[in-house]
């Protein structure tokens, strides 16, 4: 009776437990990896950052470009080698290379690892864009919808690229739109000068 039933029964559950031993021990094993690949993005980062934001205000752009690449190769995608990205943006555009910078900042914008590092790469390749003489492409790159976080400095931004182009009804309406993005107590000093100096200019 048992033999039958071990017959019938015994291997289908002796493979589903083998199959559930597996999955478990495969599923702590992929936590582990993942956690030490954490681990080492995490420094290669912390190296990065160090170097990036060397107190002496003179970074050693190869270096930060080399550990960028190295966290890009081993990590490509992560939020590490993204926000490292955005480093080696920096530092290409305190060394003049706006190309190099904007070419970071772009890679960020078409893949990103998420709605903040998107928004943040929008934003400064805007800059970049703005300071190469591509005013309308950068402003191209901020039309659309922000989140609600990220509102009040895009519309800024937008602002100071269209009083740039002599804009200035575009940029009043920019200006107006973020400000009240801004929470009730938020600082609006900035902002309002820029209306104030607007306002000066149609008088």
């Amino acid at each position: 009776m048992i033999k039958e039933w071990w017959q019938r029964n015994g291997m289908p559950l002796l493979t589903g437990a083998l199959l559930a031993l597996v999955a478990v021990f495969g599923w702590q094993g992929w936590q582990k990896y993942q956690s030490s690949q954490a681990q080492s993005a995490s420094v290669i980062y912390q190296q990065l950052l160090e170097t990036a934001l060397d107190p002496s205000g003179e970074p050693d752009a190869a270096k930060v470009a080399e550990l960028g690449k190295q966290l890009k190769d081993e990590f490509g995608g992560s939020h590490y080698a993204q926000y490292g990205s955005l480093f080696i943006a920096k530092v290409a555009v305190e060394s003049g290379k706006l190309e190099d910078a904007a070419s970071e900042l772009q890679a960020i914008v078409d893949q990103p690892a998420d709605a903040t590092l998107e928004e943040l790469a929008r934003q400064r390749l805007a800059r970049v864009l703005a300071a190469q003489d591509k005013t309308e492409a950068a402003l191209q790159l901020l039309e659309g919808d922000a989140d609600q976080a990220y509102l009040a400095s895009r519309e800024e931004l937008k602002g100071d690229l269209l009083a740039t182009l002599g804009r200035d009804d575009e940029a009043h309406a920019a200006y107006l739109k973020a400000k009240a993005a801004l929470a009730e107590d938020a600082a609006v000093g900035g902002l309002q000068m820029k209306l104030d100096d607007l306002a000066k200019g149609d008088a």
